[in-house]
């Protein structure tokens, strides 16, 4: 049974940072590409940043949404079956539930989501 465990999300200023968090389970981890979505409210979920296992190209590649790059970074854990998403100065539209997604050749798989609210 696949699972996705997100967690780091909160309140924070704006010009602040959060870190996410999501350990996966019930996959084989580091042969798997991950990914963070959002969805404010109103709005269809986006994807927010990808990270490739790394096992074709010899190391990760990663790609951002244009919204976030050079404020976000992706990154894994394959040992602790992690991926995160380091969020710097972040700002009030930033805000929305985010979501880790991972899929292989049965499905696609979210988590329950974390909210992080950008306060102006």
């Amino acid at each position: 049974q696949v699972q996705l465990v997100e967690s780091g999300g909160g309140l924070v200023q704006a010009g602040g940072s959060l870190r996410l968090s999501c350990v996966a389970s019930g996959i084989y981890f580091s042969i798997t590409d991950m990914g963070w979505y959002r969805q404010a409210p109103g709005k269809q979920r986006e994807l927010v940043a990808g990270i490739s296992s790394g096992i074709i190209t010899s190391g990760s590649r990663t790609n951002y949404a244009d919204s976030v790059k050079g404020r976000f970074t992706i990154s894994r854990d394959n040992a602790k079956s992690t991926v995160y998403l380091q969020m710097n100065s972040l700002k009030p539209e930033d805000t929305a539930v985010y979501y880790c997604n991972t899929i292989n050749a049965l499905g696609q798989y979210w988590g329950q989501g974390t909210q992080v609210t950008v306060s102006s």
